[in-house]
């Protein structure tokens, strides 16, 4: 992986040379000839006189089939801080990849050459990225604090494009199509890797990997206007998107799309409280126990009731254990998931022992019990096995001392 660019900064007098970091700030263009030059040259000029620190301008060129590439390198040509890439296959996906890719930067971001995102913002978007709190940073035109102009259409398209997102892959960030976006390079080459998609929905997998991985997104509110003028298609873009949904969410359920978040010494995250560990425990237990139930019930009329026992605990064991982790102890990617499943099913081996005892005392109490009464002692049974469930996986399985050694 290439080393961080570092700047080093005229030396005060009598001081150290101050190290610096330098951000790259990607702009895809496809036949944008008449527009091009003004937009760079506007967003040249806003950096260097309100940015405080070293910056790149990258123009990538998508295949344009107009004067688009001969306007990118007279400008690259003109202006020191200007860079121009040609790609000979459309893509905003595939020109962000590439340059991202090859970045020497410690941050890089990318913006819409239209400039319909407030300038004002891109600091806000970059301090905490620089600083090392956050990992990628987005502008949201559905913030509170944004300011938006732009057509009924298109916000009823945006307001359930992101709604769907988050009623269907439980994304956290609120605008995943905001041309105005930052990711730590060494974090964002990581995700490149997982990243399938090299058009529109480019951005939007790119987010659902980081969040599903546990990396921290950093959101800014932003004053956008609509530009009148834009190349999206938006029936085919939202036709993409749908299907790069669908793609996303079967390689979730498979357990692929999800990369190592990036470790953050001396940042030792605390661990949710008792009230809330013990209530959400609660929630996660009441629905483990009544998946358990059903699948007890079907599987009784098939087979014993100690073998449907050992497959519904089974089933429901694993539910339990993944997602009292998410949860309840606020542990997030894939680090050590199979261990804590491992060590959790110390836990099922303690509720299988007490629920098939109690099967085998009903038996022997009372021969010609029903389904019903075996149902009742295996709750009961289970119930105890919880509160072993609990202590176990708040003094072992997720204890934040242990993770830290």
């Amino acid at each position: 992986m290439t080393e961080p660019a570092t700047i080093l900064a005229d030396t005060p007098p009598g001081g150290d040379k101050v190290r610096t970091s330098l951000v790259e700030v990607v702009v895809p263009v496809y036949n944008e000839e008449h527009t091009l030059e003004r937009c760079v040259r506007r967003l040249h000029a806003y950096l260097a006189e309100t940015f405080p620190y070293p910056y790149r301008i990258t123009v990538a060129d998508n295949a344009s089939t107009d004067s688009t590439w001969r306007v990118a390198t007279a400008l690259a040509e003109e202006i020191p801080q200007v860079t121009a890439v040609h790609l000979d296959l459309k893509g905003r996906g595939r020109a962000l990849r590439q340059v991202w890719g090859d970045s020497d930067a410690d941050v890089v971001a990318y913006m819409d050459v239209d400039l319909s995102t407030g300038l004002e913002a891109f600091l806000p978007l970059v301090a905490p990225l620089l600083s090392g709190h956050s990992d990628l940073a987005i502008g949201s035109r559905l913030h509170r604090g944004s300011a938006v102009v732009r057509g009924p259409k298109r916000e009823f398209i945006s307001r359930t494009y992101n709604l769907l997102l988050r009623a269907t892959m439980a994304a956290k960030f609120s605008d995943a199509q905001c041309g105005f976006k930052a990711g730590r390079t060494s974090v964002v080459k990581q995700l490149l890797s997982e990243v399938e998609d090299n058009a529109w929905f480019f951005d939007t997998e790119l987010l659902l990997l980081a969040e599903r991985s546990g990396m921290r997104i950093h959101e800014v509110p932003v004053d956008w206007v609509d530009d009148p003028d834009s190349r999206v298609d938006i029936v085919r873009t939202a036709l993409d998107d749908l299907r790069g949904m669908a793609r996303v969410a079967r390689r979730s359920l498979s357990g692929g799309g999800a990369v190592q978040p990036p470790e953050r010494p001396g940042q030792d995250r605390l661990p949710p409280g008792l009230g809330w560990q013990l209530a959400s425990f609660a929630v996660v237990g009441t629905v483990s126990t009544l998946a358990y139930v059903l699948l007890y019930l079907g599987l009784r009329q098939l087979v014993p009731a100690l073998l449907a026992n050992f497959v519904a605990l089974a089933v429901t064991a694993v539910f339990n254990t993944a997602a009292n982790r998410r949860f309840t102890f606020g542990v997030t990617g894939r680090r050590d998931a199979l261990k804590h499943q491992v060590e959790g099913g110390i836990a099922f081996v303690i509720g299988l022992v007490l629920s098939s005892g109690a099967i085998a005392l009903l038996g022997a109490a009372a021969p010609a019990a029903g389904h019903s009464a075996e149902l009742a002692a295996l709750v009961a049974a289970n119930a105890l096995a919880t509160l072993v469930r609990f202590v176990l996986l708040r003094v072992w399985v997720f204890n934040p001392r242990r993770a830290r050694r």
